[in-house]
């Protein structure tokens, strides 16, 4: 496969500060205004009546493929993070917690990708209220790279959004990933290979491409993909490549996970490898939840487009409704910090099995997270439990009760909700 020689083209000075600009020395043909990639549909027109066809340029038979050499990353990175609470708040982000290593898990995604995606070729979605502290914490994204959001607005809006940047910024047959901000990786180096294997996927196929982990428990917090016969098995019946999705299960039961598992299903990663036509094309034939407002996005009117859409996930809204969908399967330590459980898998543990951040000492103690930022916490004899010490405010559950917060908060007295409150803009869970 041949690179495309297009590259992004000069700034424009008409644009919003948060979206303007391309990486600096580049150019193109297309001019940055134009904006073909997303269907025009009537606003206000008959959302059953389905979307417009594209009119985005063919492109030449030399640059209708883009490699890894080219790739841009959308990285999601909106919403509070509720279920980090009382860690997590409107002034402390979850994205901006060192939750995994030394650095926020922000600035973990942007120099994980790195150098396979520089900073000036990572766009990230966020909202209004967090943007400024988020691009403090990763200063190498170019701020016109911050994709700032009117309101939260669900994750299959962020990626049309993403795309249709990327699209106008680098071309319509470019090739990018999408990934959320709160990942964990235990092999940097196997996941950029991944994304490079993914990416070429994407550029030969006009597929939808899922990197898929190969699971190590049945996980009952994850989405599983059921992937069909390979594409490409090799002599011995292995299969390293990519292969037809052929069932979606979210967050099955723990007999359905453990049998999942066994018929070879693997777990969601959350990362998605395309090339932007391909992804603009599908959600204007699947998502109906955002036919209405693709008019206002492709004008780039984001408050209209924010007002007229409805939330629902990429998952749902998009994966789950096509037919051309890959999934590649990998091996490069992936987890999803989702929870205060997931901890003791991607932190550093010790001899028992515990996870502490700060002055921490376990005795007699197995498989407890504790997270100390004001004096010390001393441990003894317990297990399972998680303990988060702030200043002005202590708080022990269990691991168990820890993976959902919301019936404590809706319960806890108004003073020390207002005090401590994680909820504030969260992005809907779709």
């Amino acid at each position: 496969m041949q690179p495309n020689p297009s590259s992004p083209g000069p700034a424009s000075t008409s644009v919003e500060p948060h979206v303007q600009g391309a990486p600096a020395g580049s150019s193109s043909s297309r001019s940055r205004d134009e904006g073909p990639i997303v269907p025009m549909v009537p606003l206000g027109g008959d959302v059953e009546a389905g979307p417009a066809t594209l009119t985005a340029e063919e492109p030449a038979p030399d640059a209708t493929l883009r490699t890894a050499s080219s790739l841009w990353a959308v990285v999601l990175a909106g919403g509070i993070g509720s279920r980090f609470w009382p860690l997590s708040s409107p002034d402390r982000p979850k994205q901006l917690l060192s939750l995994v290593g030394e650095r926020p898990l922000i600035a973990d995604t942007i120099a994980r990708l790195a150098p396979l995606v520089p900073p000036e070729r990572v766009l990230v979605l966020t909202s209004r209220d967090i943007a400024g502290a988020l691009h403090a914490a990763i200063p190498e994204v170019p701020e016109e790279n911050m994709l700032i959001e009117p309101r939260p607005l669900g994750t299959a809006a962020a990626l049309a959004w993403g795309a249709q940047e990327v699209a106008r910024r680098a071309g319509p047959e470019t090739v990018f990933c999408t990934m959320h901000a709160d990942l964990a990786v235990a092999f940097p180096d196997e996941f950029r290979r991944v994304l490079r294997q993914a990416a070429a996927v994407a550029s030969a196929d006009a597929s939808l491409v899922v990197v898929g982990a190969r699971p190590t428990r049945p996980e009952t917090g994850f989405g599983y993909l059921l992937p069909g016969a390979p594409l490409d098995a090799d002599a011995s019946g292995a299969n390293e490549g990519p292969s037809r999705v052929v069932r979606f299960v979210e967050k099955p039961g723990i007999i359905l996970a453990e049998t999942l598992i066994g018929e070879g299903a693997l777990w969601n990663t959350g990362i998605f490898v395309w090339r932007a036509s391909v992804v603009l094309e599908a959600i204007a034939k699947h998502t109906a939840e955002l036919w209405p407002g693709l008019a206002a996005l492709q004008a780039r009117d984001y408050e209209r487009f924010a007002g007229m859409i409805q939330h629902v996930s990429i998952d749902r809204g998009l994966l789950e409704r096509s037919e051309h969908v890959l999934v590649l399967p990998a091996d490069f330590g992936w987890d999803d910090v989702g929870t205060w459980a997931s901890l003791r898998r991607v932190r550093e543990l010790d001899d028992t099995g515990n996870g502490a951040f700060g002055s921490v000492h376990f005795v007699d103690c197995a498989s407890n997270v504790v997270h100390c930022e004001e004096g010390t916490v001393v441990a003894y004899g317990v297990a399972q439990l998680l303990l988060v010490a702030l200043p002005g405010l202590t708080f022990v559950t269990t691991l168990d009760r820890a993976a959902e917060l919301n019936p404590l908060l809706e319960k806890l007295p108004g003073e020390i909700r207002r005090r401590h409150d994680a909820r504030g803009t969260t992005r809907p869970e779709t």
